[in-house]
């Protein structure tokens, strides 16, 4: 009997001990999100926008999702995600690299959704994008590139030299450079990559000593560019250098055109994925990361910047004109 009783304490410990491990998946009205986004310009915002409101959409409160914008400043990015883990929270969603590298370094506990993030595994965050093996997925904001700088062939077709032109501290935009370099050979351009340090102030100057040396300009999807858009439209379209921008509101803020995916989307996909962690249908570990389709990519032209680069916008581009 003795043996007895001792046999069922031992099952009872295991048992309790099995049930502390487990968690149980709460109600979507009772989950806590942070929500850290690295810098404020209009393809972050609408990443933001798009998770939000498929969450709210789902039945997850507003109140229960902490917004923090880190102003582009990385460290700032390490104590908003350290605030998170503190907090408790139920999930984490990072908006571009910065971001999501922070919230991976200060926790392996709690998922981790990303958004505006290029390449996953570039940005060292999980195994592999078909299969993550870590507490991070997220959404891919890669755009076609290849198809971008056709777009240049097509709207400037006397353009041999190119340069393609990002920041060298980001390194979602050195992936893409890289694919932008091999596309242009493939293309029979002549490409050089011209950089700048994450310094907004260099940017003028770096925009200037373009001008003369190149026939256009293609800058990918670049946190510190999008940025400052404006600083280097300022420069390129006075001096008659057409600029293909990464991405839709590049475009509006002085890019000559762009085939652009919607960070709407992008958002919508990572709130797809968040909402199905959180339901506990899918593990974070198991779930790959998400890419938009070329065919749904959209052409944007700047109106404005066009004719006053003297350049006609062909009939079949079946493009989106904007800042007419």
């Amino acid at each position: 009997m003795k043996k007895l009783s001792v046999l069922l304490l031992a099952m009872g410990l295991l048992l309790s001990g099995c049930a502390s491990n487990s968690t149980e998946a709460k109600e979507l009205s009772e989950v806590k999100i942070g929500a850290i986004q690295f810098a404020q310009h209009p393809a972050l915002d609408k990443a933001y926008e798009g998770f939000k409101d498929t969450l709210l959409d789902a039945g997850v409160k507003e109140e229960n999702i902490d917004f923090q914008n880190a102003s582009g400043d990385p460290s700032n990015c390490q104590t908003i995600a350290e605030k998170f883990v503190n907090d408790g929270d139920d999930l984490i969603y990072a908006i571009a690299t910065d971001a999501l590298q922070a919230a991976a370094n200060k926790t392996t506990d709690i998922p981790i959704v990303g958004a505006a993030v290029t390449d996953f595994e570039t940005a060292g965050v999980v195994e592999s994008n078909d299969k993550p093996g870590t507490n991070v997925t997220g959404a891919s904001d890669l755009n076609p590139i290849q198809e971008q700088l056709q777009l240049l062939q097509k709207l400037v077709p006397d353009a041999q030299n190119i340069a393609i032109f990002y920041c060298s501290d980001e390194a979602n935009s050195v992936y893409q450079g890289e694919i932008a370099l091999e596309a242009a050979k493939d293309l029979g351009l002549n490409a050089e990559i011209v950089t700048v340090s994450n310094d907004s102030s260099a940017i003028q100057q770096v925009a200037q000593s373009m001008i003369g040396k190149y026939d256009a300009v293609y800058i990918p999807t670049d946190n510190l560019l999008a940025s400052n858009m404006a600083t280097v439209a300022q420069v390129t379209n006075e001096n008659q250098l057409p600029v293909i921008v990464g991405e839709e509101s590049m475009c509006e803020n002085g890019g000559l055109a762009t085939l652009s995916l919607d960070y709407y989307t992008v958002g919508q996909n990572a709130g797809k994925q968040a909402l199905a962690i959180l339901n506990g249908e899918a593990k974070v570990e198991e779930t790959p990361i998400t890419f938009v389709k070329g065919e749904d990519c959209e052409y944007f032209v700047n109106q404005k910047v066009a004719s006053q680069l003297g350049i006609e916008i062909p009939d079949d581009l079946n493009a989106t004109m904007i800042g007419e």
